[in-house]
């Protein structure tokens, strides 16, 4: 299992599509939030359809639980709150660890897939499947420059499930929440992860060669890329529970680097670049905002 750990607005959504166009990839999105936007609110599938309604959903809740019931994900939530944080990490044991994992564990062997994706991005779930064993968990750290990710956390973007605005986070907290989880993963190989890192940045500009490279080290072969054209790709539908609103695209896929952050006020972007310093270097971009 891949899991892509990082802060959201990082790029993940634009990584699992990517990898789940290889074959033998399945790309799920972010399973931490199925449960509740899933199997409780019946928000849609990357294929536009309800979760519910749903075939592959459907087919794999069946092979994995019998089906998919309110008492169940009601459960795993329960679970979630009491096990899955990210303070935890240091000390991720609790008695009923085992029975949160295997609910993953069980969904990810019902897809039938050689590699299935989790884009679930938190530190503290790939700490929880990787604590309780089961599962070969490999996991890719996505990074991006905060300052983008403090820009694109501070706009305006409709939720296509439902047309309600995504959540906004203003640069003072965007930065603290993107040193906190990637600070987070930074602890992951002491807790026995197999971690390898990403940056947006390098994905969007050498997709082809950076996917090449990130197949060697998952242990993947060589896998056909011939959906990569340069700095273009085409995407087919995917069925991923929750996530991006780019998870609903199917078609070709400009990647290109979004620098409109560096029009963002100076004292906006200065204070990203306090917040985040010394991760910011340790991953390359250690420059000044404009």
């Amino acid at each position: 299992m891949i899991y892509l750990g990082g802060l959201g607005r990082s790029g993940t959504t634009l990584l699992e599509r990517l990898l789940g166009e290889i074959p033998g990839v399945v790309a799920l999105g972010e399973v931490v939030h199925l449960w509740e936007r899933g199997v409780l609110a019946a928000e849609l599938c990357g294929c536009g359809r309800p979760f519910p309604a749903c075939p592959f959903w459907r087919q794999v809740g069946e092979r994995a639980f019998g089906g998919w019931t309110r008492g169940h994900a009601e459960r795993v939530l329960t679970l979630r709150r009491q096990i899955d944080r990210t303070r935890r990490i240091a000390r991720i044991h609790h008695p009923d660890l085992a029975e949160y994992a295997a609910a993953y564990r069980a969904l990810y062997a019902a897809v039938g897939a050689p590699v299935v994706v989790d884009s679930s991005k938190h530190a503290s779930l790939a700490c929880c499947l990787v604590a309780a064993g089961g599962v070969d968990v490999r996991v890719v750290h996505v990074v991006r420059d905060p300052r983008a990710v403090a820009h694109s956390w501070s706009k305006l973007v409709p939720r296509p499930e439902d047309g309600r605005p995504m959540t906004r986070w203003g640069p003072a907290r965007t930065a603290l929440h993107w040193w906190a989880q990637n600070a987070a993963l930074e602890l992951l190989p002491g807790r026995g992860a197999r971690v390898t890192r990403v940056r947006y940045e390098d994905l969007v500009a050498r997709p082809g060669s950076t996917l090449e490279a990130l197949a060697r080290e998952l242990e993947l072969g060589e896998p056909d890329l011939s959906f990569v054209e340069g700095r273009s790709a085409w995407l087919g539908p995917s069925h991923t529970a929750s996530g991006n609103p780019m998870r609903f695209h199917v078609g070709r896929v400009e990647l290109r680097r979004d620098d409109a952050w560096r029009a963002e006020p100076r004292t906006a972007r200065r204070l990203v670049d306090v917040l985040t310093w010394p991760l910011r270097a340790r991953y390359g971009y250690a420059g000044q905002a404009a």
